[in-house]
């Protein structure tokens, strides 16, 4: 066995090389060494813990790869350019991609020298993963988001229940899974989803030392808002619940002088992009679409103008600020009003059964999608314009495509860069007559189909300029001939764009036929209506230190005060308001003659060892001494 010292030394120069560090954050090396000693292992960090390297120091120290399964594609895009930088072959697979690019980046695992392969949950159970990934030298399966596993966590997805399934392929490689916000007992849950050998939880703390957490309540929020921004230097995010309170509360800061920017799922992609660079505008104001991954450092403060359903939200949320370890603010503006308004909004969370059907039949028909059709197809969706074809309410169909992605029917994904796609309309026969009477296009069709199969079944996703170099015409000419072909109606096409997918996981079903289970909808409503009164709990607490709300929560077991919150800094302002007082009497006293500390001590009703403790304070300040008497006087 290699002696403790030796790891360690292989580990820090691991982590020198590649990364430039000169030490592991608190846990990280523990877990790393969990991950090398091959235990299955689920790790519970704070957000900005430096989750990513306890996965990427073991692979490079091992032959083999690691399997990373995330949901949040924008970030799996990141760690991949990252990887890159750094000289390791890293690489992807998420449904932006088209199938040829798919089919490459599975070969490459199998055959180069790929290190990472990042991959959506829902890729996991394709056919063409199935059949590559045992043929793969795997050496460690990461899986972020870990909480996403579990049916009472509060972001459930069940396309991470198929993990389960890709652990029975890969017996021998352990597990790593990593979260920011599992409760104790959605920690148990996921270690008994990924089928642990044994129960394994290494913790880092969730105390952030350099944060201060605050909650103000007042009926104007946007006063309030403006003391933070104007208080605090430095750049800040701003959470708001809608799209149009994010509008309208930016135009509110900039008529007040204050250079800032919005963010949410409503902007063109390219202008998202843009916002999104860190350090262009002071305060990012946003709706939860801002955030997940984003790796910013010098965030001063974050601020809630809107209450999240949540402590898990507004934990990760919050610990956005304050991850380069300087003094940082998370701040919830709270109106009297609000626990009634998320109270109502979380009764949207849970419509009727019958209405979830209702909307899931009016999503197949706003799709085109027959009875008995649909199985593992994939589509554009477009849920505001749904929502105005259908004039139906934006959170309540959001909430019921949730409801029925946790019951496994469908997957919604988040904005990602699309291929363009493909589905001839015209049976092959007719489409051989128009090749005959139409020359122009026969050449242009004979390429797509002798590079797609499936044409005719589905929606395929094809490569532009991969055809426009099997056709010897420029990419420009491709995609005006495809638009030909869809205005002739001999096809469906759909450029290549930027959007949401709804991947359906099984056939259109008829709507009597679909099932949610009626027990398990009650328990998902009940842990709802719990997380949700745990937060309000938190807005309502003015006794107890914040940050100990939040480790216990988390399930820290004896957390101490930060001595930062407002909470804690109040109490301290009491304590020094209460000293006053005792301490001003104490000179009065010493004024009039010096006196032994015994003779000090009982003139006064407290506690002896209070005016100990003020005699103390008083010596250290310099205001009084013990003179050659031995008695205590005032320094003249």
């Amino acid at each position: 066995m290699q002696p403790l010292d030796d790891i360690h030394a292989e580990l820090l120069g691991t982590l020198k090389r590649y990364w430039g560090y000169d030490s592991f954050r608190p846990v990280q090396e523990e877990i790393i060494r969990s991950v090398c000693q091959g235990r299955d292992t689920l790790a519970l960090m704070p957000t900005g813990g430096g989750k990513s390297l306890t996965y990427q120091v073991p692979t490079m120290l091992r032959e083999g790869l690691c399997i990373v399964v995330t949901p949040l594609i924008a970030l799996m895009k990141d760690q991949v350019d990252r990887l890159r930088r750094l000289g390791i072959n890293a690489a992807a697979i998420h449904s932006g991609l088209s199938m040829r690019q798919i089919d490459i980046v599975l070969d490459n695992c199998v055959y180069g020298d790929v290190k990472f392969l990042y991959v959506a949950p829902e890729r996991l159970v394709t056919e063409a993963f199935r059949l590559r990934v045992e043929r793969m030298r795997v050496s460690l399966l990461a899986v972020d988001e870990a909480h996403c596993i579990s049916q009472w966590g509060y972001d459930f997805r069940p396309s991470y229940l198929r993990i389960a399934e890709l652990r029975e392929r890969l017996p021998e490689v352990p597990v790593l899974a990593l979260t920011a916000s599992a409760t104790p007992a959605v920690a148990r849950d996921i270690m008994r989803q990924l089928r642990f050998a044994e129960p394994h939880v290494l913790r880092s703390s969730f105390a952030r030392p350099n944060l201060s957490y605050a909650v103000r309540h007042d009926e104007d929020k946007n006063e309030q808002l403006l003391r933070v921004v104007r208080n605090v230097a430095g750049s800040g995010i701003v959470y708001v619940r809608t799209r149009d309170g994010c509008e309208q509360l930016t135009e509110f800061l900039r008529d007040a002088g204050v250079a800032a920017t919005c963010y949410h799922g409503g902007l063109a992609n390219a202008e998202r992009s843009i916002r999104q660079e860190a350090g262009r505008t002071r305060i990012m104001l946003a709706t939860n679409a801002f955030g997940m991954g984003i790796d910013k450092a010098d965030v001063r403060f974050v601020v809630h103008y809107s209450m999240p359903d949540s402590l898990e939200s507004y934990y990760q949320e919050a610990g956005r600020a304050g991850r380069d370890g300087k003094r940082a603010y998370a701040v919830l503006l709270v109106a009297p009003d609000d626990a009634e308004r998320v109270q109502r909004r979380f009764d949207l969370q849970f419509p009727p059964l019958d209405e979830i059907r209702d909307i899931y039949e009016k999503v197949c028909s706003y799709l085109q999608i027959g009875i008995g059709d649909g199985e593992q197809a994939s589509f554009v969706f477009n849920i505001h314009d749904f929502c105005a074809k259908f004039r139906l309410f934006g959170g309540k169909v959001a909430s019921a495509l949730k409801l029925l992605q946790q019951n496994g029917y469908l997957t919604l994904t988040d904005e990602m860069r699309n291929p363009a796609r493909i589905l001839f309309c015209i049976s092959r026969d007719d489409l051989y007559k128009l090749r005959v009477v139409r020359n122009d296009l026969d050449h242009f069709i004979r390429t797509v189909l002798r590079l797609y199969d499936g044409v005719f079944t589905d929606f395929r996703p094809i490569d532009e300029q991969e055809i426009a170099a099997a056709s010897g015409y420029k990419v420009e000419h491709v995609k005006e001939l495809f638009k030909r072909l869809w205005q002739m109606r001999v096809i469906r096409y759909i450029p290549a764009n930027q959007a949401p997918m709804l991947f359906f996981d099984c056939e259109r079903l008829p709507a009597a036929d679909l099932y949610i289970a009626p027990e398990t909808y009650r328990r998902r409503q009940e842990l709802a209506e719990e997380r949700f009164s745990h937060m309000i709990a938190y807005a309502a607490n003015e006794t107890e230190c914040r940050s100990t709300v939040l480790e216990r929560y988390f399930g820290a077991a004896d957390p101490a005060p930060c001595g930062v919150c407002d909470i804690c800094l109040a109490a301290r302002k009491r304590a020094k308001s209460a000293e006053a007082p005792l301490d001003e009497e104490i000179l009065r006293q010493l004024d009039a003659e010096p006196l032994a500390v015994k003779e000090l001590a009982a003139r006064f009703r407290c506690d002896a060892e209070r005016v100990l403790e003020a005699v103390e304070r008083l010596q250290h300040a310099g205001k009084i001494s013990t003179a050659e008497s031995g008695k205590l006087a005032i320094n003249r």
